[in-house]
């Protein structure tokens, strides 16, 4: 339990610290795509089981990636698309790649 109280305590002091906290509040791309990707599971009333049937994986696959833990390849985004009808366009990124 020691180390339980000393983790907590130095969140609690980073937390003090406005970049840390901002940081530490603002969710990762992992997240908001994991959040796409539940919004459209569920639009379709699918399981993550299911969908992960539908594409060919696990469904710890999907629940690791709808819960933000790993960002996902854009092959399985590709694949979560079309196996719900869908159509994946990569975002562009136009004239400030070379940049």
């Amino acid at each position: 339990m020691t180390d339980y109280v000393e983790l907590q305590e130095l969140k609690k002091r980073w937390m003090k610290d406005p970049k840390f906290t901002k940081a530490y509040n603002n969710p990762g791309l992992e997240v908001e795509i994991g959040d796409m990707i539940t919004e459209i599971r569920l639009r379709f009333g699918l399981t993550q089981a299911q969908l992960a049937r539908k594409i060919g994986t696990k469904q710890s696959s999907i629940a690791r990636v709808e819960n933000g833990n790993v960002l996902p390849s854009l092959k399985f985004l590709q694949k979560i698309a079309k196996a719900v009808g869908m159509k994946f366009v990569p975002p562009s990124f136009g004239d400030n790649v070379n940049k």
